[in-house]
């Protein structure tokens, strides 16, 4: 297959940063495979791209919080001779609250969608990178990954493994000159909050803008890859919380999300 058949996969396409991703690689002459659950939003972000672009961009209507939708993408991929050489693993949920009150249902799908999906679509679309010795993964986690998040648990827990996954599988890649970024945004001024039961939140330094994140991820991969912690001020926090006991890290976040 020629390389301009190949494209760049990018799940939660249809808003925030992965919607911020599409329309930047989209510049970069990139073939898209757009997936999202929201299927008007995705279908008319792939019409506006592929006409303003002159690239091919696919939707496909999946939530990959639901079992199995991983491999139904990759049986679609398949069956169209799609040729993934970029993922995005971008699509996350997250919920506020006691973790006993958060209805099961809904952390088992921050799991699915955060590590489950995650970790299926890494496994099935690596394997071709790895054998044309070229290919590239951003795992988008976060900085709640290096610290503990009292009343967003299950987020942060999960957000932990996407980058202790993400940082391990890259030295494994290294041979075979497959890239992994694992991108790391602190608070970002997307649909995030809302769809996770946060409400208004105030945090220090605000939000940053979703195309400042995505645009940090793509200068990471054209360097090589690596992790990244996309703005100054979230690098100078994480530096200064590896002195300090957990026990404190945890009671001030609890301040900050406490319902």
């Amino acid at each position: 297959m020629s390389e301009k058949t190949r494209y760049a996969l990018i799940t939660g396409a249809s808003s925030g940063i992965g919607e911020c991703f599409a329309r930047a690689l989209a510049r970069r002459r990139r073939n898209l495979v757009l997936v999202a659950r929201s299927a008007e939003k995705l279908q008319t972000l792939a019409a506006e791209l592929s006409q303003s672009h002159q690239v091919a961009a696919i939707p496909l209507v999946v939530d990959l919080a639901e079992s199995g939708a991983a491999s139904r993408v990759h049986e679609t991929l398949k069956q169209q001779q799609i040729e993934i050489d970029l993922l995005v693993n971008n699509a996350g949920i997250g919920a506020q609250g006691e973790f006993w009150n958060v209805p099961l249902d809904r952390q088992a799908r921050i799991i699915q969608l955060n590590i489950q999906a995650l970790v299926e679509l890494s496994a099935l679309l690596v394997p071709p990178m790895v054998q044309r010795r070229e290919g590239a993964i951003i795992n988008v986690s976060s900085t709640a990954s290096f610290q503990p998040l009292p009343y967003s648990s299950v987020y942060a827990a999960s957000k932990a493994f996407v980058t202790g996954f993400s940082t391990g599988i890259a030295e494994e890649l290294r041979p075979y000159k497959v890239k992994v970024v694992t991108l790391c945004p602190g608070t970002t001024r997307t649909q995030f909050f809302d769809s996770g039961g946060y409400g208004p939140r105030r945090f220090r330094g605000g939000y940053q803008e979703p195309e400042k994140v995505a645009q940090a991820g793509l200068q990471a991969l054209d360097r090589g890859g690596g992790l990244v912690l996309s703005r100054p001020l979230d690098r100078c926090l994480i530096f200064i919380e590896r002195f300090l006991p957990r026990r404190w890290i945890a009671q001030g976040a609890a301040g900050l999300f406490k319902p």
